[in-house]
């Protein structure tokens, strides 16, 4: 299925035989630029397995492209397998490139593990184009509408703006996995995400028997973080629930730790700032106050004998976006969230 904006584009690759003029204004690299014409003229179906690629003397004559730029070019599709050389024939299309879009909030410790997960779970035919929005709603919207119609799938990590479901409606819904987060997903969209809710409540269940030490517990949840608030919701819940002492940190600076309280902590600038202060303290970890991370990264094992989390498989998630990239199928999948205990609690 395509959209309006996506035909037209196919359309009008398919009413002129392939051409191409270098932008000089673009900070692309001239190679790239030809690398990434050619394989859009691929995507749409302009150029087709079996076709002739055109010579490099007639594309340097077209463009004005030197011939070692053009050599580059078609040796780089040559490298990824996208295209042959046939001695005394010239170039040829062996294979289609699938062209991905992928969309992160920004790129922490456990978003490389997603995304590098992500990567090994695709084929060399397999581009990924990412990008990063940071919350700017602005900055989504200008990188979305730029991207319409240029890729095969959209993996798109959105956030809670009220705009946002207009933005994602101009994709192709065929093409769209909604990841990490299912805000905003509309009925029947594929998606594949955390529960950042109930599922905050079991772990927190399955780990009571090394909370209820602690005479409360410290949600550390700053104004700069844009978790989801249903997290401290259910923090919440599970503190009442268990006769537990509850309290939010919004301000980073207003932090004071104590003895017999554990902290949650979704930001890791924030974590920092904990062991920081308990160093300069003297307190210990686990015996004196406790520690509940959100997210795990490689390192947090190795952290002060380990920090314990709670965190979604984002590797998991990773091989699932991924399997949605190759064929588009349609997803509906909860990647589980877990406690992983160590030294800190």
């Amino acid at each position: 299925m395509q959209n309006g904006s996506e035909q037209m584009i196919f359309d009008f690759w398919c009413m002129k035989k392939f051409s191409f003029k270098p932008n000089l204004d673009s900070g692309i690299s001239k190679v790239q630029q030809l690398v990434d014409a050619l394989l859009r003229s691929i995507n749409f179906k302009m150029l087709r397995e079996g076709d002739a690629l055109p010579s490099v003397n007639d594309l340097m004559k077209e463009s004005g492209l030197s011939r070692d730029t053009v050599f580059k070019s078609y040796s780089e599709l040559k490298r990824r397998g996208i295209v042959e050389a046939i001695p005394n024939r010239g170039y040829f299309v062996t294979r289609s490139q699938k062209q991905v879009f992928l969309f992160l909030d920004t790129f922490k410790a456990y978003k490389e593990v997603l995304y590098n997960s992500f990567k090994q779970n695709l084929p060399r035919n397999v581009m990924v184009d990412i990008n990063f929005h940071h919350y700017n709603f602005d900055l989504f919207e200008s990188i979305i509408r730029n991207s319409i119609g240029k890729f095969n799938s959209y993996i798109i990590m959105n956030f809670n703006h009220p705009d946002i479901p207009e933005i994602i409606r101009e994709i192709d819904p065929d093409k769209l996995l909604l990841i990490d987060w299912q805000i905003h997903s509309a009925a029947g969209q594929a998606k594949v995400y955390q529960d950042f809710g109930e599922s905050v409540y079991r772990c927190l269940i399955s780990g009571w028997h090394l909370l209820r030490k602690y005479n409360e517990l410290v949600c550390v949840y700053p104004e700069y973080t844009f978790h989801p608030i249903e997290s401290v919701e259910n923090i919440n819940r599970f503190c009442d629930d268990n006769n537990m002492k509850f309290s939010v940190i919004y301000n980073i600076e207003e932090l004071d730790i104590q003895v017999g309280k554990v902290y949650l902590v979704f930001e890791d600038i924030d974590l920092a700032a904990i062991l920081e202060q308990a160093n300069s303290k003297k307190f210990r970890l686990r015996d004196d106050f406790g520690i509940l991370s959100y997210n795990d990264t490689p390192m947090k094992k190795f952290i002060s004998d380990g920090i314990s989390v709670i965190s979604t498989d984002f590797k998991l998630m990773g091989q699932k976006a991924a399997e949605f990239a190759l064929s588009n199928t349609k997803l509906d999948f909860q990647v589980q969230t877990e406690l992983i205990i160590r030294e800190s609690l």
